[in-house]
Protein backbone atom coordinates (compact mmCIF):
# COMPACT_ATOMS: atom_id res chain seq x y z
CA UNK A 1 0.00 0.00 0.00
CA UNK A 2 1.15 3.76 -1.09
CA UNK A 3 2.00 6.41 1.37
CA UNK A 4 -1.44 7.89 -0.63
CA UNK A 5 -3.20 4.95 -0.68
CA UNK A 6 -2.50 4.47 3.52
CA UNK A 7 -3.13 8.52 4.12
CA UNK A 8 -7.09 7.47 2.71
CA UNK A 9 -7.24 4.62 4.61
CA UNK A 10 -6.97 6.34 7.42
CA UNK A 11 -8.85 9.66 7.04
CA UNK A 12 -12.15 7.52 5.46
CA UNK A 13 -11.57 5.07 8.82
CA UNK A 14 -14.03 6.53 10.90
CA UNK A 15 -16.26 7.94 8.87
CA UNK A 16 -20.00 6.98 8.65
CA UNK A 17 -21.99 5.87 5.95
CA UNK A 18 -24.40 8.45 4.57
CA UNK A 19 -27.63 7.53 3.94
CA UNK A 20 -28.81 8.04 0.31
CA UNK A 21 -31.58 10.23 -0.97
CA UNK A 22 -34.85 9.86 -1.32
CA UNK A 23 -36.79 12.35 -3.07
CA UNK A 24 -40.09 10.44 -2.17
CA UNK A 25 -39.78 10.40 0.98
CA UNK A 26 -38.47 14.18 1.59
CA UNK A 27 -42.00 14.65 -0.32
CA UNK A 28 -44.09 12.67 1.74
CA UNK A 29 -42.24 14.57 4.83
CA UNK A 30 -43.19 18.33 3.67
CA UNK A 31 -46.82 16.87 2.73
CA UNK A 32 -47.19 15.52 6.15
CA UNK A 33 -46.25 18.95 8.05
CA UNK A 34 -48.26 20.24 5.93
CA UNK A 35 -50.92 18.13 6.58
CA UNK A 36 -50.28 18.56 10.52
CA UNK A 37 -50.81 22.57 10.19
CA UNK A 38 -54.31 22.37 8.34
CA UNK A 39 -55.43 19.79 11.04
CA UNK A 40 -54.51 22.12 13.67
CA UNK A 41 -56.08 24.93 11.93
CA UNK A 42 -59.27 22.86 12.07
CA UNK A 43 -58.81 21.35 14.98
CA UNK A 44 -58.62 25.19 16.51
CA UNK A 45 -61.75 25.89 14.43
CA UNK A 46 -60.60 29.04 12.55
CA UNK A 47 -61.62 27.36 8.85
CA UNK A 48 -63.36 29.93 7.17
CA UNK A 49 -67.39 29.35 8.24
CA UNK A 50 -68.71 29.73 4.28
CA UNK A 51 -65.85 27.47 2.69
CA UNK A 52 -68.40 25.19 1.35
CA UNK A 53 -70.52 27.57 -0.11
CA UNK A 54 -67.10 29.50 -1.75
CA UNK A 55 -64.89 26.38 -2.38
CA UNK A 56 -66.38 26.50 -5.95
CA UNK A 57 -66.79 30.27 -6.60
CA UNK A 58 -64.05 31.63 -9.17
CA UNK A 59 -61.83 33.55 -6.77
CA UNK A 60 -61.59 30.46 -4.71
CA UNK A 61 -60.78 27.83 -7.04
CA UNK A 62 -58.01 30.71 -8.62
CA UNK A 63 -56.42 31.13 -5.43
CA UNK A 64 -56.53 27.56 -4.44
CA UNK A 65 -55.81 25.87 -7.94
CA UNK A 66 -52.72 28.93 -8.53
CA UNK A 67 -51.70 28.30 -5.06
CA UNK A 68 -51.44 24.36 -5.30
CA UNK A 69 -49.75 25.03 -8.66
CA UNK A 70 -47.03 27.09 -7.27
CA UNK A 71 -46.54 25.09 -4.49
CA UNK A 72 -46.13 21.80 -6.46
CA UNK A 73 -43.86 23.26 -8.48
CA UNK A 74 -41.45 25.56 -5.82
CA UNK A 75 -41.25 22.09 -3.52
CA UNK A 76 -40.24 20.17 -6.69
CA UNK A 77 -37.21 22.63 -7.50
CA UNK A 78 -36.26 22.71 -3.92
CA UNK A 79 -35.91 19.12 -3.63
CA UNK A 80 -34.66 18.38 -7.01
CA UNK A 81 -31.74 21.25 -6.13
CA UNK A 82 -30.47 19.89 -3.24
CA UNK A 83 -29.17 16.89 -5.34
CA UNK A 84 -25.74 17.51 -6.70
CA UNK A 85 -25.49 17.44 -10.32
CA UNK A 86 -28.92 19.73 -10.71
CA UNK A 87 -29.33 23.28 -10.42
CA UNK A 88 -32.10 25.49 -9.40
CA UNK A 89 -31.72 28.53 -11.60
CA UNK A 90 -34.19 27.59 -14.47
CA UNK A 91 -36.78 26.21 -12.01
CA UNK A 92 -36.90 29.33 -10.19
CA UNK A 93 -37.34 30.98 -13.54
CA UNK A 94 -40.13 28.57 -14.47
CA UNK A 95 -41.47 29.45 -10.66
CA UNK A 96 -41.63 33.68 -11.77
CA UNK A 97 -43.31 32.43 -14.99
CA UNK A 98 -45.80 30.85 -13.00
CA UNK A 99 -46.00 33.43 -10.61
CA UNK A 100 -47.00 35.68 -13.18
CA UNK A 101 -49.49 33.86 -15.49
CA UNK A 102 -51.05 33.48 -11.67
CA UNK A 103 -51.20 37.25 -11.11
CA UNK A 104 -52.64 37.59 -14.56
CA UNK A 105 -55.67 34.96 -14.43
CA UNK A 106 -56.34 37.03 -11.21
CA UNK A 107 -57.23 39.78 -13.14
CA UNK A 108 -60.10 37.65 -15.17
CA UNK A 109 -62.00 36.91 -11.16
CA UNK A 110 -62.34 40.06 -10.02
CA UNK A 111 -66.10 41.04 -9.73
CA UNK A 112 -67.22 44.54 -11.03
CA UNK A 113 -68.57 45.12 -7.26
CA UNK A 114 -64.61 44.63 -6.46
CA UNK A 115 -62.83 46.71 -8.92
CA UNK A 116 -65.23 49.29 -7.93
CA UNK A 117 -63.57 49.99 -4.62
CA UNK A 118 -60.82 52.10 -3.39
CA UNK A 119 -57.79 50.58 -3.73
CA UNK A 120 -57.39 51.36 -0.14
CA UNK A 121 -60.38 49.56 0.77
CA UNK A 122 -59.84 46.24 -1.44
CA UNK A 123 -55.69 46.16 0.49
CA UNK A 124 -57.47 46.64 3.91
CA UNK A 125 -53.67 46.53 5.54
CA UNK A 126 -55.00 46.39 9.08
CA UNK A 127 -56.23 43.07 8.16
CA UNK A 128 -53.76 42.19 5.74
CA UNK A 129 -50.60 42.57 8.16
CA UNK A 130 -52.30 39.78 10.39
CA UNK A 131 -52.90 37.74 6.87
CA UNK A 132 -49.04 37.70 5.61
CA UNK A 133 -47.98 37.17 9.52
CA UNK A 134 -50.16 34.09 9.76
CA UNK A 135 -48.82 32.35 6.38
CA UNK A 136 -45.15 33.45 7.53
CA UNK A 137 -46.15 31.67 10.73
CA UNK A 138 -47.45 28.49 8.78
CA UNK A 139 -44.28 28.55 6.64
CA UNK A 140 -41.53 28.62 9.38
CA UNK A 141 -42.09 24.69 9.89
CA UNK A 142 -41.68 23.73 6.15
CA UNK A 143 -38.72 25.87 6.39
CA UNK A 144 -37.04 24.54 9.13
CA UNK A 145 -37.71 21.32 7.72
CA UNK A 146 -36.16 22.28 4.21
CA UNK A 147 -33.42 23.34 5.94
CA UNK A 148 -32.42 20.39 7.51
CA UNK A 149 -32.98 18.44 4.16
CA UNK A 150 -30.54 20.90 2.80
CA UNK A 151 -27.76 20.38 5.32
CA UNK A 152 -28.01 16.62 4.57
CA UNK A 153 -27.86 17.18 0.92
CA UNK A 154 -25.08 18.89 -1.69
CA UNK A 155 -26.63 21.42 -3.64
CA UNK A 156 -24.14 22.87 -6.21
CA UNK A 157 -26.02 26.23 -5.66
CA UNK A 158 -26.91 26.49 -2.09
CA UNK A 159 -27.83 30.22 -2.35
CA UNK A 160 -30.24 29.30 -5.27
CA UNK A 161 -31.58 26.27 -3.58
CA UNK A 162 -32.47 28.55 -0.17
CA UNK A 163 -34.30 30.49 -2.20
CA UNK A 164 -36.14 28.07 -3.62
CA UNK A 165 -36.67 26.18 0.01
CA UNK A 166 -38.22 29.75 1.13
CA UNK A 167 -40.12 29.79 -1.85
CA UNK A 168 -41.45 26.28 -1.21
CA UNK A 169 -42.31 26.72 2.19
CA UNK A 170 -43.87 30.08 2.02
CA UNK A 171 -45.93 29.33 -0.96
CA UNK A 172 -47.13 25.36 0.67
CA UNK A 173 -47.93 27.79 4.01
CA UNK A 174 -49.86 29.76 1.49
CA UNK A 175 -52.10 27.42 0.26
CA UNK A 176 -52.65 26.19 3.59
CA UNK A 177 -54.05 29.54 4.81
CA UNK A 178 -56.52 29.78 2.17
CA UNK A 179 -58.43 27.42 4.54
CA UNK A 180 -58.92 30.35 6.97
CA UNK A 181 -58.67 33.28 4.68
CA UNK A 182 -61.77 35.20 4.44
CA UNK A 183 -60.78 37.58 1.83
CA UNK A 184 -61.78 36.55 -2.06
CA UNK A 185 -60.26 40.15 -4.00
CA UNK A 186 -57.70 38.90 -6.11
CA UNK A 187 -55.76 42.40 -5.49
CA UNK A 188 -56.08 41.76 -1.98
CA UNK A 189 -54.04 38.22 -2.33
CA UNK A 190 -51.71 38.65 -4.79
CA UNK A 191 -50.41 41.75 -2.62
CA UNK A 192 -50.59 40.38 1.11
CA UNK A 193 -49.86 36.98 -0.15
CA UNK A 194 -47.22 38.18 -1.88
CA UNK A 195 -45.15 40.21 1.00
CA UNK A 196 -45.53 36.99 2.99
CA UNK A 197 -43.57 34.76 0.04
CA UNK A 198 -41.09 37.60 -0.05
CA UNK A 199 -40.27 37.58 3.55
CA UNK A 200 -39.54 34.08 3.84
CA UNK A 201 -37.94 33.91 0.68
CA UNK A 202 -35.82 36.43 1.77
CA UNK A 203 -34.97 35.00 4.87
CA UNK A 204 -34.15 31.45 3.24
CA UNK A 205 -32.15 32.82 1.34
CA UNK A 206 -30.08 35.22 3.59
CA UNK A 207 -30.16 32.20 6.25
CA UNK A 208 -29.58 28.90 4.84
CA UNK A 209 -26.38 29.63 2.75
CA UNK A 210 -24.52 30.09 6.10
CA UNK A 211 -24.15 26.27 6.76
CA UNK A 212 -22.63 25.77 3.31
CA UNK A 213 -18.87 26.74 2.12
CA UNK A 214 -19.84 29.34 -0.22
Amino acid sequence: MTSIDALISTLSADLAPVRRRNMLRETLVLLALGGVELALILAAGVMRPDMGRMILSAPMMWKIGSLMLLSGVTCTIAIRSLAPPIASRRGLMLAGALTGLAILAGTTVASAAERGRPILERLAPAHGALCATAIVVLALPLMAALAVLMRRAAPVQPKDSALACGLAASTSGALIFTACCPMNDPLYIVVWYSVAIAIVAATARWLLPRHFRL
